[in-house]
């Protein structure tokens, strides 16, 4: 148990690869609560500063996302709504992008693991470099957070599901408040797959994948129906991309998925034209700061998707 106002903190070991009811609780604590998660990064320390892309086929697929908890929150019951307050981020300073072959949304167009891995200032948080390609500017955020399902049972913590789990929304960052669903009693709270930046789609499969530890604060809202899980932010969502403007490129049809590979073929396409990079740097710098937008959906037949590249990376 732990007392309004002080923070327990949750070490990386008490981590779990599905979610599942039956996992005994790595902590009680009562409403109100702050906690420090030590969160892992998505591949469980798999990559090193000394990775090359041959990791990428090592890599241990069956013990992918951990996700640090679960708290059993005292008084959550089905029908309730937990309330996940962010306070702020504690950076790593390394973390790792991959073209993992058979995952993405151009996976049938990028067949060759690739690697990139970053260096970043934790206490200026400065934009990171990609290379020599360009430089992305931070910001820190949980890509999965969840609680458990009432269903029995294991289930894979990468999709995710009525009750949160791998949502990967980057504006779920700090001083940001998340609510979820109660399915089973104490609410049973996860996180981890932590990030240091990553674009809106996360169009290769993985972004600035970075450890971190993750402040918050645990609430309840009594009996209150929630479908779905939905958050709210403190501020403006894209001030640390707007301000260069954008490159645009379209996908114009009938089925929103293959308009998404049209722009993001689009913008692939231009960076390898016009910044001289190979084209799976391409396709991994567009994961980490590029954003899918539906722009129009009521004009039937044909749908409007575009993917915006923020020019503030080659400045």
């Amino acid at each position: 148990m732990c007392d309004n106002g002080l923070i327990k903190t949750i070490h990386g070991h008490h981590s779990h690869l599905g979610w599942d009811n039956a996992i005994a609780p790595a902590a009680h604590v009562a409403p109100g609560t702050r906690l420090t998660f030590a969160c892992n990064d998505s591949s469980g320390g798999h990559f090193t500063p000394t990775s090359d892309a041959s990791a990428v086929a090592d890599m241990p697929f069956d013990r992918i996302n951990p996700v640090t908890g679960p708290i059993f929150v005292d008084g959550a019951e089905p029908g309730d709504i937990l309330v996940v307050h962010i306070d702020d981020f504690t950076p790593s300073g390394f973390g790792w992008t991959a073209n993992i072959p058979g995952f993405g949304l151009l996976a049938d167009q990028f067949e060759t693991p690739a690697l990139a891995l970053w260096h970043y200032d934790t206490h200026t948080m400065t934009p990171a470099a990609f290379g020599t390609h360009a430089r992305v500017p931070l910001k820190p955020f949980a890509g999965t957070l969840g609680v458990a399902p009432a269903a029995p049972g294991t289930h894979s913590i990468v999709p995710p599901r009525r009750v949160g789990g791998n949502l990967d929304v980057r504006d779920i960052g700090a001083g940001s408040t998340l609510y979820l669903p109660v399915e089973v009693a104490g609410a049973l709270f996860s996180i981890g797959d932590t990030h240091a930046a990553q674009g809106d789609g996360e169009v290769c499969g993985t972004a600035l994948e970075s450890a971190m530890d993750v402040s918050l604060r645990l609430d309840l809202i009594k009996q209150t129906p929630l479908a779905m899980p939905r958050f709210s932010t403190p501020g403006p969502v894209t001030r640390h991309l707007d301000g260069a403007g954008y490159e645009v490129f379209t996908g114009v049809g009938p089925d929103l998925m293959e308009g998404a590979r049209q722009a993001l073929s689009g913008a692939i396409e231009w960076l390898i034209k016009t910044r001289d990079m190979p084209a799976e740097q391409a396709y991994m710098l567009c994961s980490v700061c590029g954003d899918l937008r539906i722009n129009e959906i009521v004009d039937m037949p044909n749908w409007v998707v575009s993917f915006y590249v923020p020019r503030i990376v080659f400045e």
